[in-house]
């Protein structure tokens, strides 16, 4: 497992753009799974929306790369300094959004390695509450120099 403190050693995130509380299984270059805690206290929801709070779609895929960034760079072969690299998202293909997500969900990500070459990396996203499927999209990105 790697906390959230962990994670910060990863990616440049920080609240209220970190989207990742937890990963829970990590196989290097296959597979990662996460979650994050979705909170009325999350600023989103001051506009989105005061009176009906639906976690916004396009942050759970932003949730979903970060989750795909712990797994790149835990991956690489030639341990890199995070602090000296960044993960860039780079497209977005085949987005869906199943159900909407809630203040009090535990939303759990999982990304699968669809292709991996050098610094390019493809994965298949998907995000879940309480097992039912609420998104999934094909997420690209590359790690680069700062």
């Amino acid at each position: 497992m790697i906390n959230v403190s962990q994670i910060q050693e990863i990616l440049p995130h920080r609240y209220p753009f970190l989207l990742v509380d937890k990963i829970i299984d990590l196989q290097k270059s296959q597979v990662v799974r996460g979650y994050k805690n979705i909170s009325i206290s999350d600023p989103v929801f001051l506009g989105h929306f005061p009176d009906h709070p639906i976690y916004p779609g396009v942050l759970i895929l932003e949730g979903m790369a970060q989750t795909g960034g712990v797994l790149a760079f835990e991956s690489m072969e030639d341990k890199v300094d995070p602090k000296s690299k960044v993960v860039y998202f780079t497209g977005i293909d085949k987005a869906k959004f199943r159900n909407p997500v809630r203040p009090g969900d535990r939303l759990d990500y999982e990304m699968s390695v669809v292709k991996n070459r050098g610094n390019l990396w493809i994965f298949q996203g998907k995000a879940f509450v309480d097992g039912a499927l609420v998104a999934e999209a094909e997420l690209k990105a590359m790690i680069i120099d700062k």
